[in-house]
């Protein structure tokens, strides 16, 4: 099958503007499938970068609203959210990718979805010389530090949210919750593992390019030309951005 991949870089927005520009491509696909337009839907990954913020999903063991006090007099943004998973941070210096795919173009089903993340990030992660793995906490591990949060949502097999890749983060946001509600483990990010740098944009060709492998995309069209990749692609012609 030829499968298109359409990748968009939002660049650093806040979590409400991840949230649009989702629920947008999400309508689109909902529309295509009801027939209500005559242009088909794109598998598109939105690529960003939030300002401070945490979150949290729909599991059970939601936060109290005092610590939603406590966590915003931080000076960060706090959204709930209904994607999978408990708590987590955002941040400049993450790369958080939300794809908002059609899964019957691929296959339907959230867990095979979930773990086709987890494979992509690992790919990615391999090809900056770092070893890491899944575990039976939903993520990507370095050792018992997580290097990639993942959350997701399906509605009707239309994914939302995504997935968020520690690049070079201020780690001390981390400090003051339990990421993913997971006690006893940390967290780390490309920067730590490698002892250099690595921003944001160094980790983009190698995340996009591992995406399109591990789910089987013959072509890229990317809809800004600010994102590089080692696959195959196409500059659309109307080029002019989430877990």
């Amino acid at each position: 099958m030829n499968r298109v991949l359409y990748v968009r870089n939002l660049g650093r927005i806040s979590y409400s503007e991840g949230l649009r520009a989702q629920e947008k491509l999400q309508r689109q696909h909902l529309d295509d499938l009801a027939g209500k337009t005559k242009e088909p839907a794109r598998d598109t990954l939105l690529l960003c970068e939030h300002q401070p913020v945490y979150t949290t999903g729909y599991r059970k063991g939601q936060l109290p609203s005092s610590e939603e006090d406590r966590l915003t007099k931080l000076g960060a943004e706090f959204h709930r959210t209904n994607r999978g998973g408990l708590i987590t941070y955002h941040g400049p210096g993450q790369l958080v990718v939300y794809p908002v795919l059609n899964l019957a173009h691929f296959r339907k089903s959230i867990k095979w979805y979930i773990c086709q993340l987890e494979k992509s990030v690992i790919r990615a992660c391999q090809s900056f010389g770092i070893q890491a793995q899944m575990s039976p906490d939903t993520g990507v591990w370095v050792g018992d530090r997580k290097i990639c949060a993942i959350g997701v949502h399906g509605s009707r097999f239309i994914t939302t949210h995504g997935f968020a890749l520690n690049c070079n983060p201020d780690m001390t946001w981390f400090r003051h919750i339990v990421p993913c509600g997971i006690v006893g483990k940390g967290v780390t990010s490309l920067s730590m593992e490698l002892g250099r740098n690595v921003k944001i944009q160094d980790a983009i060709p190698t995340m996009v390019a591992s995406f399109a492998e591990q789910f089987d995309c013959s072509e890229i069209r990317h809809e800004n030309q600010d994102v590089p990749t080692g696959r195959k692609s196409e500059g659309d012609a109307r080029c002019s951005t989430s877990a």
